[in-house]
């Protein structure tokens, strides 16, 4: 297996964050285009603002583990750059271990020495591929 390179990884990423920001502004405005109306207070206000952070974490987490775990083993930025997530054997992810993955990026971004950490290791591997024992490769 041809493991991807950082920079393919990164623009993935670049793409990726673009699609989900659209989506997230259209869940987002959607919510707030029903709601807007019972936002008369700041503890609402909270209350809303809680609930997006809440959507927003589900949203990027299913974005990422239903793909990298799906048919594809890619999101749209990783298809578009030609590179797919797979095991060690080259074998598609369970939607856990996807889950994993997608949970440990929190850790890789710390201080971003995660995602960096893939341009410096042995298969090119982040933090969080090291703790869901994954690799990004070629297609």
């Amino acid at each position: 297996m041809n493991n991807a390179g950082f920079m393919k990884r990164a623009v993935a990423i670049f793409i990726d964050a673009i699609i989900l920001t659209i989506i997230m502004f259209v869940i987002m405005f959607t919510i707030g285009f029903f709601i807007g109306g019972m936002l008369s207070d700041p503890e609402s206000v909270a209350k809303v603002s809680n609930f997006g952070m809440l959507i927003n974490v589900v949203v990027v987490w299913l974005y990422f583990a239903m793909q990298e775990s799906g048919e594809n083993q890619a999101t749209v930025g990783k298809r578009v750059m030609a590179i797919y997530v797979t095991d060690k054997e080259g074998n598609r992810i369970s939607f856990a271990q996807a889950t994993i993955r997608y949970f440990s990026k929190y850790l890789s971004s710390i201080l971003m020495i995660g995602f960096i950490m893939a341009a410096f290791t042995k298969n090119k591997q982040g933090l969080h591929d090291l703790i869901a024992d994954t690799l990004v490769v070629n297609r």
